[in-house]
């Protein structure tokens, strides 16, 4: 019978510092090579071999079972996004903030993107069931905390625990799905996993218009959160009884025991909450003022708005400082950007992330504005992007399952992105024909479709197994780090020149009620198309999407960029042990 003692706190520290030397050292080896067999991996941290133990221990058709529980929660929750979608902008307006849509998503973003770092480490050290049951925790507790809220205030704290919680389940299902497959097959299984966007793309605008007429925007957040529950207890008791299993046939060691206060020792600095907070506070300071500025009592030159700015870039490079000198087991992997395949995966997403975001945040205010549409049809235009790239996602996986690499499959994706973003900036004014913004979202989709195969692709490539989640994780942090810029870019946009606009554009009678009218989308509605003051709506409109077009429109040299400096790496690489597909 083996004896095992507590550690002490200098054990705690020195597990700590050890285990960040064992990611610096893993990240410097894959860096600039890609080709290692994970046979030679002896760095493995310990959520990754009990996920290595469980896949071990069970058979096929439990693998197949999680496949298909894991699938039905993935399901639950796109719809619920999709759901959600389409009634933001009704939560909004309901505390007559319709102008504040943005700057809800904002601090949600970049909490959640700065986060994912953290849940790789959640994952990598306590398990990857441990960190499903946590997301899908916080995906309740936001849902129930906007379902009760009475304030933009609290619907937006609501949102950030959401938020964190649904990137993070998405993000932890990609995960174990990479535990799952072979490097080769994987993305044949991300392409299945991407196909409940279908039944979001028409099902989610129609239960969110259901819900807007027949009951409340609370109850849609309520039902959901039950559901989400129920589907989700059977996987993590999958992954709880074969842990048990694998620890009783010794394939899984026991972890030693720690006190309360030597774990939150542990943890503390395993996660490196300074420099998280730092990232955090940074990002926030330097997007919210952009778009709460038009409000301050003297606009840019109010003293707090300067303030928040300067203490945002001061927070950024104290980011910088602390992680260099200070940081024992730094959280932001830089080693893993010295390749340049990496590097250039990331920062796509994020790019991409920056330019959608900068015309898409208030897109479907504008579908239904300017276009006359109902709730349902304004989410059917939008979601022709989501169900492009689903429709093509499990063919493009199969493709590079025989291809063998990626590289010239990603360049292929460049004209459509261009085409898209380009041709909104005619085609996204008033008069035109909805069908061609329909045209702009497919395009659009196809691209999405060959970067969301291609990208994890690359970065996965790139690794070992030990690695999978760090790189992952890095990469959704870009991509919403990328969100949150976009969503700062356009509120920026939309808070500082639609009241103007409107302003102007509005008939005389009617200029003293223009405050009322740019804060509530349902005032906007209210009057049919050729009445005045809907067209001075619609005219105000078309100019400010415009400029937000022309944002993203800026942005493009950069994605291609971005592609075009990937490394061609083959895909058969070994990469995981078990039962697996």
């Amino acid at each position: 019978m083996a004896v095992t003692s507590n550690p002490s706190p200098h054990d705690i520290e020195s597990d700590a510092i050890r285990s960040g030397s064992q990611e610096k050292e893993a990240a410097n080896r894959f860096a600039a090579k890609g080709e290692d067999s994970d046979d030679s991996s002896q760095l493995k941290q310990d959520g990754v071999k009990q996920v290595e133990a469980v896949t071990q221990v069970w058979s096929k058709k439990t693998m197949w079972t999680v496949f298909v529980l894991l699938y039905m929660v993935n399901f639950v929750d796109t719809l619920l996004q999709s759901v959600h979608s389409g009634l933001i902008a009704y939560v909004t307006s309901s505390f007559r903030q319709h102008g504040l849509l943005a700057v809800t998503g904002i601090f949600a973003s970049v909490i959640g993107g700065v986060g994912k770092l953290a849940i790789a480490k959640i994952i990598d050290i306590r398990g990857r069931c441990e960190g499903f049951l946590v997301m899908i925790l916080l995906i309740v507790v936001g849902m129930i905390m906007k379902a009760l809220c009475q304030n933009v205030e609290t619907y937006a704290a609501g949102h950030t625990f959401y938020w964190v919680g649904h990137t993070g389940l998405g993000y932890i299902i990609d995960v174990v799905l990479s535990d799952m497959t072979t490097l080769r097959n994987r993305m044949i299984m991300w392409g299945l996993y991407m196909s409940p966007r279908i039944a979001a793309t028409f099902g989610g605008p129609r239960i969110a218009e259901l819900f807007y007429e027949n009951s409340t925007y609370r109850w849609a957040f309520g039902s959901f959160c039950i559901l989400l529950v129920a589907f989700s207890i059977p996987v993590a008791a999958i992954f709880i009884y074969h842990e048990r299993e694998a620890k009783k046939l010794s394939i899984l060691p026991e972890k030693s025991p720690r006190t309360a206060w030597e774990a939150t020792k542990f943890y503390f600095v395993e996660f490196d909450a300074v420099g998280m907070f730092f990232t955090i506070a940074g990002f926030s300071l330097i997007l919210i003022p952009l778009n709460i500025a038009t409000r301050a009592p003297n606009g840019w030159e109010t003293g707090y708005i300067i303030a928040m700015i300067i203490l945002g870039f001061v927070c950024l490079i104290a980011f910088a400082v602390w992680e260099k000198w200070f940081a024992k087991v730094p959280y932001f992997p830089f080693a893993y950007l010295r390749n340049k395949t990496i590097l250039g995966a990331c920062l796509l997403d994020g790019f991409l992330f920056m330019s959608v975001f900068c015309w898409d945040t208030y897109y479907f205010s504008y579908l239904q504005v300017v276009h006359d549409l109902s709730i349902s049809v304004a989410g059917y235009t939008l979601n022709a992007y989501a169900l492009t790239s689903t429709i093509l996602a499990p063919f493009i996986g199969i493709g590079l399952r025989y291809y063998g690499r990626y590289y010239w499959v990603a360049v292929s994706g460049i004209p459509f992105c261009v085409l898209g973003t380009a041709l909104l900036y005619h085609f996204r004014q008033p008069g035109e024909h909805l069908g061609y913004l329909v045209m702009c979202q497919v395009f659009h989709g196809i691209s999405g479709g060959i970067w969301a195969m291609t990208g994890p692709l690359a970065l996965m490539a790139s690794v070992g197994h030990q690695d999978i989640a760090v790189v992952l994780a890095l990469h959704g942090m870009f991509a919403s780090i990328g969100r949150a810029i976009g969503l700062g870019i356009s509120g920026a946009i939309w808070t500082n020149d639609l009241p103007k606009e409107l302003n102007q554009a509005l008939p005389g009678y009617v200029k003293n009620q223009s405050a009322a009218i740019y804060g509530d989308i349902k005032k906007q509605l209210a009057y049919p198309i050729g009445h005045p003051i809907r067209d001075a709506v619609i005219v105000a409109y078309g100019v400010v999407q415009r400029q937000m077009v022309i944002a993203g429109c800026a942005i493009l040299p950069l994605i291609i960029i971005c592609v075009l400096v990937w490394r061609n790496l083959p895909i058969d690489r070994k990469q995981t042990k078990g039962n697996v597909f």
